[in-house]
């Protein structure tokens, strides 16, 4: 298979052991300026996502006038022409090189922390919100569209946490859609991130993130790649995350149960 982008070896190697990798420039500075500028016309309502947006921090942060976590499920929906840019398709072939040569999208998603929200991503586990199934491969593309910073809320993670069951997870905050387990920054390390540069992870490896407490926005874009088949499973089980207008859908699991 001919990938547009090659993956070293050095990083996959990296993934395998750490459950996660940062790719540097995955776009370029023109590419950026284009990505913002979709982006914002998400943020300001010009593309109107309706009930696919929500605050993912309900619960977890106490601004009243804005959300405090901003998150838009599956903006390709509301734009397909993203799914031919060059983020889409360089993260694919990442992912393919990365978990196998039938990784297919998933889904996306639009995760913002505007300035001063302060509200925390709380520590968990992607595959904790997804239907158990039989192919646990399942890898994450987190592009960072401005500086991702320990003040604004860049991705943490804990090495190595892909490689051991799930933790049981629960409600975050007691309400809303966002979910939680145990984990700390002493077990995790901090992955900053220049605009334009992204973090892959696997489905199972524990991440978190601060709130934001900066000037800055805080734009992330993610894709999520699995089989194409374990993607066939979800649709006839009714799982679509969040694409039929349900941003909130969620199934807690427990591996160890």
């Amino acid at each position: 298979m001919n990938f547009m982008y090659q993956l070293d070896p050095v990083k996959k190697a990296f993934f395998e052991e750490n459950g996660y990798v940062v790719i540097e420039d995955i776009i370029s500075a023109a590419e950026l300026a284009a990505y913002r500028a979709i982006y914002d016309q998400f943020l300001d309502g010009t593309i109107d996502a309706g009930k696919n947006r929500t605050d993912l921090g309900v619960g977890l942060g106490k601004n009243k006038n804005v959300e405090n976590i901003t998150q838009i499920m599956w903006p390709s929906d509301f734009l397909p022409s993203l799914r031919e840019m060059t983020y889409h398709q360089a993260a694919l072939d990442i992912a393919r090189q990365l978990e196998g040569s039938d990784m297919e999208m998933d889904f996306d998603m639009l995760i913002n922390k505007a300035p001063h929200t302060a509200t925390i991503t709380p520590w968990h586990q992607d595959a904790a919100y997804w239907i158990d199934m039989p192919d646990k491969r399942a890898v994450s593309c987190w592009l960072a569209l401005d500086a991702a910073t320990l003040d604004n809320g860049c991705m943490w993670y804990i090495p190595g946490s892909h490689r051991l069951p799930l933790r049981a997870h629960r409600s975050a905050g007691g309400k809303g859609s966002a979910l939680e387990c145990e984990g700390s920054e002493s077990e995790g390390v901090g992955i900053p991130l220049a605009p334009g540069s992204c973090v892959l992870h696997h489905g199972a490896t524990l991440h978190y993130s601060r709130g934001n407490t900066s000037d800055s926005q805080r734009r992330a874009f993610i894709v999520n790649f699995r089989p194409g088949n374990m993607i066939a499973m979800e649709r006839e089980k009714g799982f679509d995350h969040g694409r039929s207008g349900n941003a909130g859908e969620r199934k807690v699991r427990n591996d160890n149960a």
